[in-house]
């Protein structure tokens, strides 16, 4: 696709959280998560900055080298699996509540919510957020983001996961070889959120 990509860093921090806050300020998930709209445009940020950080410090970034999109991705080892490596009785998820919006239990519920149905067992990456600027989105920036790791994915005979917050995300990882893992996840009164699973190819 002739689209640069390289690794992001520590001075590209802010840039990824804008990225990602614009990019999911409208997802059904985050609207479920901070359901007022003022709230969320005032704590969504804090959100996406505690998941930027994580990866930053235990994962990787890829970024385009124009800056316009991001793909937030972790290696997990076959004993591990989630965000934070746990299990969803472990504490982090109190934490990121914490950190993020003390008084909103959603924040906590989600991380158990999908640490919950993450897949253990297997080695495989992780897609945890990708995002690609709203005004930038539908010229297959997400895609050469996401076919970069699978043919790496590809070669190395590893298996990959993500969970699509969205309808419309659900058919791109259909598109590039993700299929349903078990059943869907419905959030308590809000959307549904489908767990994805990717074979390697040979």
């Amino acid at each position: 696709m002739g689209v640069a990509i390289r690794t992001a860093g520590e001075a590209d921090r802010e840039l990824v959280i804008g990225l990602l806050d614009a990019a999911f300020q409208d997802d059904p998930v985050s609207g479920w998560v901070f359901p007022g709209e003022e709230h969320r445009r005032t704590r969504h940020p804090a959100l996406m900055a505690a998941f930027t950080d994580i990866v930053l410090a235990d994962g990787r970034i890829d970024l385009t080298e124009d800056g316009t999109a991001c793909a937030l991705w972790l290696s997990v080892p076959a004993q591990e699996h989630g965000p934070d490596h746990g299990h969803a009785d472990d504490e982090d998820p109190a934490r990121l509540r914490a950190e993020v919006d003390p008084d909103n239990e959603r924040v906590e519920q989600i991380a158990r919510l999908t640490s919950g149905i993450h897949p253990s067992g297997r080695a495989h990456e992780y897609l945890w957020m990708i995002a690609v600027d709203p005004g930038h989105q539908g010229r297959g920036l997400g895609t050469a983001l996401i076919a970069s790791v699978l043919d790496r994915c590809d070669q190395d005979g590893l298996p990959a996961y993500l969970e699509a917050s969205n309808a419309r995300s659900r058919k791109l990882y259909e598109r590039l070889g993700f299929e349903l893992k078990d059943r869907p996840l419905d959030l308590p009164d809000g959307p549904r959120m489908w767990p994805m699973w990717r074979e390697p190819r040979g």
